[in-house]
């Protein structure tokens, strides 16, 4: 036991030894002295390509503060904080170079050589176009300058020696140049690109390994974002009911769309981002997407019969909880969901149509019966009351279980009692 003890020590030192070895020769680069000058036809495309990256909703806290960073992103390996890109010379990027900025997209390494960690999706941005690049450059130089100190990071051990963030480099930074597929149309490959790059959909889309890097053997079959379930957008998709492309593209820049959910959590953030951008860009990333989408199989599922949820049935071997999840939908959701919604109706989508009860991880269901759904501040949107201090653990465990047996008809969620408690505690 001990000799295994002394091996792993052993391995553990070689790791970080290797970690400070690659880490070394990742120099500062010169300040920038004078503030460059830019065309505006390249700020105006730096614009739309910041917004399909989303780059406000992490660097973004304050919206009367934009870019000014500072927002809290957790991690199974510690709380990040994103950083100021905003072209102040001290706090910001207004020292940076086109060369030290295009460092950081590609290889994940700050002005002052220090690795930045991939929380920052730099192992998407490492594949864009320089012109792509040289673009989002001139957009946040030409910013308002902002004063904002980086916050510290709160990594646990031994995630907040930095160097290691070199060993995962070699494992999932790929800086070989994009490809398209010449089989595909010019749209199929617009999208390819802007989603695999700038939009990074993979990064919550994806699962990812023990050490945090996607497993792109399973690419867009489902991963975490913000601790919500991120679902799969590929063969095995867990929609009730199959997407259109058209409706996919409404979806991405209103958030709604025909007998689909509203965007909730996360995903809120990607469609205001979304609705700013180019229309045509979003049609892209509907049309690439899409093509992975309708390789799910048809289903039947309750979403395509009409009518409200039943009681539970008498033989129900778990029958007083599914009475209290029944009660409990009765009293807090009935009244809107069982109307079901229309174009402009303030009533809900019948809930077994609502693709939360079909994911294979109640996290999302659990949050949106939490917390409910408000649109970002200053944005209109569907709106759904949150219920945490209506209901008790029970309560919302016992809907939550009620809604994935009566509504979904699906195996009961093994961690649901956990996923409430997690969601409770944050």
């Amino acid at each position: 036991m001990r000799r295994h003890r002394w091996w792993l020590a052993l391995a553990a030192l070689a790791v970080l030894a290797l970690a400070a070895f690659l880490f070394m020769g990742r120099p500062a680069l010169e300040p920038q002295t004078a503030p460059p000058r830019f065309d505006a036809t390249l700020v105006a495309r730096g614009a739309n390509l910041s917004r399909l990256g989303m780059c406000a909703a992490c660097h973004t806290v304050d919206p009367a503060r934009p870019f000014a960073g500072g927002l809290a992103l957790k991690t199974p390996f510690g709380t990040v904080y994103s950083t100021n890109i905003t072209p102040d010379a001290q706090t910001g990027i207004g020292a940076w170079s086109e060369a030290a900025f295009t460092r950081a997209m590609r290889e994940g390494v700050a002005r002052d050589g220090r690795l930045l960690y991939p929380a920052f999706p730099y192992n998407h941005y490492t594949k864009l176009a320089q012109d792509d690049v040289r673009a989002l450059y001139a957009y946040f130089m030409t910013r308002p300058a902002l004063a904002a100190p980086a916050r510290e990071n709160r990594m646990h051990f031994p995630f907040n020696f930095r160097p290691l963030v070199a060993f995962w480099n070699l494992l999932y930074l790929d800086e070989s140049p994009w490809q398209g597929d010449p089989q595909q149309s010019p749209q199929w490959n617009r999208g390819a690109y802007v989603a695999n790059t700038l939009a990074h959909c993979t990064a919550c889309h994806t699962p990812r390994t023990a050490l945090g890097g996607p497993d792109l053997k399973r690419q867009l079959d489902g991963g975490d974002a913000e601790d919500w379930y991120a679902p799969a957008l590929n063969a095995n998709s867990p929609s009730p009911l199959p997407w259109t492309r058209e409706h996919l593209a409404a979806y991405l820049r209103t958030g709604i769309a025909p007998e689909h959910a509203v965007a909730g959590g996360p995903m809120q953030d990607v469609v205001v981002n979304l609705a700013q951008a180019d229309a045509r860009d979003v049609e892209a990333i509907a049309t690439y997407i899409h093509s992975f989408l309708k390789q799910a199989p048809a289903r039947t599922t309750p979403a395509r019969q009409a009518g409200s949820l039943p009681a539970p049935a008498e033989n129900d071997p778990d029958l007083a909880r599914m009475r209290l999840g029944y009660d409990t939908y009765m009293q807090a959701c009935a009244s809107c969901h069982d109307l079901g919604r229309g174009a402009s109706s303030g009533a809900a989508l019948q809930l077994h149509k609502a693709v939360a009860l079909y994911d294979p991880d109640p996290r999302s269901l659990v949050h949106i019966i939490r917390d409910g759904i408000e649109p970002p501040e200053g944005e209109t949107g569907r709106w759904m009351p949150g219920f945490a201090t209506v209901l008790n653990d029970a309560q919302l465990t016992a809907l939550a279980a009620y809604l994935r047996r009566y509504g979904a008809r699906g195996q009961p969620w093994e961690r649901l009692d956990d996923a409430v408690k997690k969601a409770r505690e944050q």
